[in-house]
């Protein structure tokens, strides 16, 4: 049975309070319920972290390899700033995708460039609550095509 790490980074504990008008108004843990209810579903195993701080992502991806099957991650603000996040999962080599509630594309011109977008198989950008749940149905399809 697959098991994916699901990794939301930092202030996603925030969700729900933190400019709505963005992130939508969905708590993090709305999230993780519908991320548990669809891997239960999948007939899949799922751990679900957040986490404010660099280091410990960092540590979470590195050990990764030799637990999970794939790996789900909204780096949120270290998107654009972590290169110790970029190369953990460069180096880890199992099926990851990332995911944004927000189109970050669309929005401040520092956003638009995601250090992590090179090292993982696909990004999902901007459906909101839904990108979790599209990106965990895209490391499914990736594992199995693997």
């Amino acid at each position: 049975m697959p098991r994916i790490l699901v990794i939301h980074g930092p202030n996603l504990n925030l969700l729900g309070k933190r400019e709505p008008e963005i992130y939508g108004k969905i708590s993090l843990s709305q999230i993780n319920k519908a991320l548990k209810e669809m891997a239960k579903d999948r007939g899949v195993e799922i751990d679900i972290v957040q986490s404010n701080h660099e280091g410990e992502i960092v540590e979470l991806i590195g050990r990764a390899e030799k637990k999970f099957s794939g790996i789900v991650i909204n780096p949120a603000g270290y998107t654009h700033t972590s290169v110790a996040i970029r190369d953990a999962i460069e180096a880890v080599k199992i099926p990851t995708v990332e995911v944004h509630l927000s189109n970050i594309y669309a929005r401040e011109d520092f956003r638009h460039r995601s250090l992590i977008a090179p090292v993982v198989d696909g990004q999902v950008t901007g459906f909101g609550f839904y990108s979790y749940l599209l990106g965990l149905e895209a490391v499914l399809y990736l594992i199995k095509e693997k």
